[in-house]
């Protein structure tokens, strides 16, 4: 029987956490110590895959014979990006900026073997559109869900759903945060598949 490659999500994110456990596979966690900061003139799609690589090359040495799945999201209104707004102010101007738009949330993921340092990676855009947010909705959610860890303010897996009209994207989880149709497929390439 052929022994499965160890897999590690170079990743501190709960929720990618949870979404690479909804595929029932053994996987290891590390946190990479990479520099978020987006660079000067570099576009959303860009950071986001800049970055994916940088986090899954963060571990690889720690990790030398795995599989090590990188990921980010860089989520963006127009040419404004959405960071984690980290409180109920910032979160509220968010949502007040959001509400009646589509905004842009760029996932990457980068498969890197770390044992010769090939790579693969994939870039999952989804277009969410919000419904109009009045001021009393948008209070009403933020306390319920606190959501000041995740860009937009809005989780879609939970409460947020009622903020949001439509989802435009090919894979749903990207939203979430790590994209696991592209990533099946991925790893399915460099011969883990998760289904034999």
């Amino acid at each position: 029987m052929e022994v499965r490659r160890r897999l590690v999500l170079a990743s501190s994110s709960t929720y990618r956490r949870q979404l690479l456990a909804r595929l029932g596979v053994p996987f290891d966690c590390a946190a990479p110590a990479v520099d978020e900061s987006p660079r000067a003139a570099e576009s959303p799609m860009e950071t986001a895959c800049r970055l994916a690589h940088a986090k899954a090359m963060a571990v690889s040495a720690a990790h030398p014979d795995a599989l090590i799945i990188g990921s980010d999201q860089v989520a963006c209104l127009g040419a404004q990006r959405l960071d984690k707004p980290g409180s109920y102010e910032v979160a509220v101007r968010q949502l007040q900026a959001l509400s009646g738009q589509t905004a842009g949330f760029h996932t990457a993921v980068c498969l890197l073997d770390a044992r010769d340092q090939s790579r693969t990676d994939e870039l999952v855009t989804c277009r969410v559109t919000f419904r109009v947010l009045s001021a009393a909705t948008i209070s009403a959610y933020l306390l319920k869900e606190q959501p000041y860890d995740c860009a937009g303010s809005a989780k879609s897996e939970g409460l947020g759903i009622a903020l949001i009209e439509r989802i435009d994207t090919p894979d749903p989880t990207a939203l979430i945060g790590l994209p696991l149709i592209a990533l099946t497929t991925m790893l399915a390439r460099a011969g883990a598949p998760i289904l034999p």
